[in-house]
């Protein structure tokens, strides 16, 4: 070993240093109760889990919330899932609930791939990093997680794929429509989620009127 070191250090040559690819770091400046959502469509936030079938198989979950009105708005379950099946599941909830205006997540590395940095960016919605080792930082979809796990994961046996997606997305409609939340007035999150878009809409009935009132209305010749 001292001689082949020798001789490397002879001819010059060097181990190359491995490079670590960089990660997003985060900040606490991100976190839930600094930056709190102020409206539905305002803060999303979105995460994994894991669990396995009867044969072994590992099952993900993508699961997206509205931290306003703790709404899930999806529970994605796959044997994988790909920064383009997540753009995929994004694209279609932004087509039925609009585009919010951020995103909250860690540094994990399928919410840091380029192919999702770009895309979000590309439409102009905010990624909201929190720290690293920081989960009470991503509070509101830690609960929901936390939820899934205690009462759907570990109360049921997943016979396949496809029984995780049918058992979720049950889960999921109970979880929304059938269940009230204390932080929302004891409403479910579709209830709590349905007067809100009530109420802005009769907060904008007034600036309506008042831009039809200008309109001028042209002779008839």
């Amino acid at each position: 070993m001292k001689r082949m070191y020798r001789l490397w250090h002879a001819a010059g040559l060097k181990v190359p240093r491995k490079r670590w690819k960089k990660r997003a770091t985060g900040v606490s400046a991100n976190a839930c109760h600094v930056q709190p959502a102020a409206s539905p469509n305002d803060v999303w936030t979105w995460d994994f889990l894991q669990a396995s079938t009867l044969k072994g198989s590992t099952v993900r979950f993508l699961n997206i919330v509205d931290e306003y009105s703790r709404q899930c708005l999806a529970i994605k379950a796959g044997r994988s899932i790909t920064s383009e099946d997540a753009i995929d599941t994004l694209a279609e909830l932004f087509a039925m609930y609009g585009v919010p205006k951020r995103l909250r997540c860690d540094n994990g590395p399928e919410f840091i791939s380029k192919a999702i940095k770009n895309w979000l960016a590309t439409i102009g919605v905010e990624v909201l990093y929190i720290e690293p080792g920081s989960p009470w930082q991503n509070g509101v979809c830690e609960s929901f997680n936390s939820r899934l796990r205690d009462e759907y994961l570990q109360q049921t046996e997943l016979v396949s794929f496809e029984d995780a997606r049918l058992k979720a997305r049950a889960w999921r409609e109970d979880f929304n429509d059938r269940r009230p939340h204390s932080s929302l007035g004891y409403l479910t999150p579709s209830e709590f989620a349905r007067r809100c878009a009530a109420s802005a809409t009769v907060a904008a009935l007034p600036s309506l009127q008042q831009h039809s009132d200008t309109l001028v209305t042209l002779p008839v010749s």
